[in-house]
């Protein structure tokens, strides 16, 4: 809950900051001149590649939120066996012992969305985040029923 939180706190502020931007944006172009239109238009730009970043990254999280959702209904999430430091951060011998499990049994069953959502939470556990979000991108994709390149 607390993410969530921090997550709606994050985007209110952002889409905040894209509509104060956006309107230094038209006022350069209201201006007039060559100059002042040209970066009122440029500084038009970074609003929108903004909100469409935001817009992608939450139909991510929610669909991610979709998937742990039924897989929780399943009975199917990946148990937590994560031996932990004092402080309470996941030791890394013990996520690279998870993650070898988990990539066995993607290899086992590569058309299985579920192998690859438990694989893109055990590259989040070994604090691989570019690796755990294409996992996760796949098991969306395979889940959709969505033609899977591979490379």
């Amino acid at each position: 809950m607390r993410a969530k939180i921090t997550y709606l706190v994050t985007a209110a502020v952002l889409v905040f900051y894209f509509v104060l931007v956006g309107s230094r944006g038209v006022l350069l172009i209201k201006t007039g001149t060559l100059l002042t239109v040209t970066f009122g238009v440029a500084v038009l730009i970074l609003p929108v590649i903004g909100l469409w970043f935001l817009w992608k990254n939450t139909q991510f999280v929610r669909r991610a939120n979709q998937l742990a959702a039924e897989l929780h209904a399943e009975g199917g999430l990946p148990v937590d066996e994560l031996k932990r430091t004092p402080s309470g951060r996941v030791d890394r011998e013990s996520a690279d012992e998870v993650f070898a499990v988990r990539k066995a049994e993607t290899e086992d069953r590569p058309g299985d969305w579920r192998t690859w959502f438990r694989l893109a939470v055990a590259y989040h556990d070994a604090r691989d985040t570019p690796r755990a979000r294409k996992a996760m991108q796949r098991a969306i994709a395979l889940h959709d029923g969505k033609q899977i390149e591979t490379a």
